[in-house]
């Protein structure tokens, strides 16, 4: 599986298969940790009918903002589930289609075909175009805030 080293790379992907309907980000041990294809409930234990991700689609309400900062703000939202779901968990890109919604209303995914790994320094660069973006124009980015 080949590695997105740069975000240019992963935005690329993205603008070739826009409108992006069936890619999706999962964060996980990879294709291989995730061959039954299906994600559990992690408070019921509940074996779900597909693979917890989120999608790279592209939103409408997002209008002409830049796709790149669309992809950073994707994978800056969901970066602690690598601490959450422990050692080895890593972003990757995969193509499917939804099967179902899940207990957080993320969708619920059935791999057609694993992609590639999304590398450190791609996180690093979307961790910083976030907070450039938040520090100028955005609001705050604290999910634990009042």
């Amino acid at each position: 599986m080949r590695t997105f080293a740069d975000l240019a790379d992963l935005v690329t992907l993205v603008e070739e298969r826009a409108p992006a309907r069936e890619l999706y980000v999962r964060w996980s041990q990879g294709p291989e940790q995730d061959s039954d294809r299906r994600s559990r409930d992690g408070l019921s234990g509940v074996r779900l009918p597909g693979l917890s991700a989120n999608s790279l689609a592209i939103e409408p309400w997002w209008g002409d903002r830049p796709l790149r900062l669309w992809v950073a703000r994707r994978l800056h939202d969901y970066r602690h589930l690598r601490e959450r779901r422990g050692p080895g968990t890593r972003p990757w890109i995969l193509e499917g289609v939804e099967v179902g919604r899940g207990p957080d209303n993320e969708p619920l995914v059935k791999c057609h075909h694993p992609i590639g790994w999304i590398a450190d320094d791609v996180l690093t660069e979307c961790e910083r175009l976030v907070d450039e973006h938040a520090a100028t124009t955005w609001g705050s980015l604290d999910r634990e805030g009042p």
